[in-house]
């Protein structure tokens, strides 16, 4: 696990209010985040930022050609702050991307390697947008994954379903909060 990094992705204020389901998403992730932080895993998290007014989008990617034109993404506002009850603490890696995945139009590539980074511990909203995009690039740039299942939601259940019960696991490991935390617990 020295390698690792935990990613924390897409949870923003506007996002979790249109995916969070009441389930107590927020407080395992929390979790998730101290466990991580006491093991000395680092953490980093990723939020989607457009340029206000008029952002450089393709009216050929629906996903964010709707999410802008329902006034979602753009940099400043308040609902693209990460969300306080998981909010970053000093020494956290934060990263703004431009697209679906963690990858698209930022530097997070560059974060990771100038931290040795090689393995990835993968959170966020939603299981269908930035976590099976950055999950994508991921495993084509050879990084070890693993996918926290319940610190990942979707507004679709079945389709999170179907991700982390058949498609995630061909790539990684797809445990529980819980499970992992007992793996990373300092001894």
């Amino acid at each position: 696990m020295a390698n690792s990094a935990l990613l924390v992705m897409d949870v923003q204020q506007d996002i979790v209010d249109i995916v969070d389901d009441g389930s107590g998403y927020l407080p395992r992730l929390s979790k998730a985040i101290d466990g991580a932080r006491a093991a000395g895993i680092p953490v980093i998290y990723v939020t989607i930022g457009l340029p206000p007014g008029d952002p450089e989008v393709s009216p050929r990617n629906r996903v964010i050609t709707n999410a802008v034109r329902d006034g979602l993404f753009a940099e400043g506002d308040a609902g693209t702050e990460i969300h306080p009850d998981v909010a970053p603490r000093q020494g956290d890696g934060v990263v703004t991307k431009r697209r679906g995945s963690a990858f698209s139009g930022s530097d997070f590539d560059l974060v990771l390697r100038r931290r040795g980074i090689d393995s990835l511990v993968v959170t966020g909203l939603a299981t269908s947008g930035v976590v099976l995009s950055t999950l994508c690039q991921a495993v084509d740039l050879d990084f070890g994954i693993t996918v926290l299942v319940d610190a990942c939601l979707d507004t679709d259940p079945e389709l999170h379903r179907v991700l982390t019960e058949r498609l995630f696991p061909r790539w990684g490991d797809v445990v529980t909060v819980e499970d992992w935390l007992q793996v990373i617990a300092p001894r």
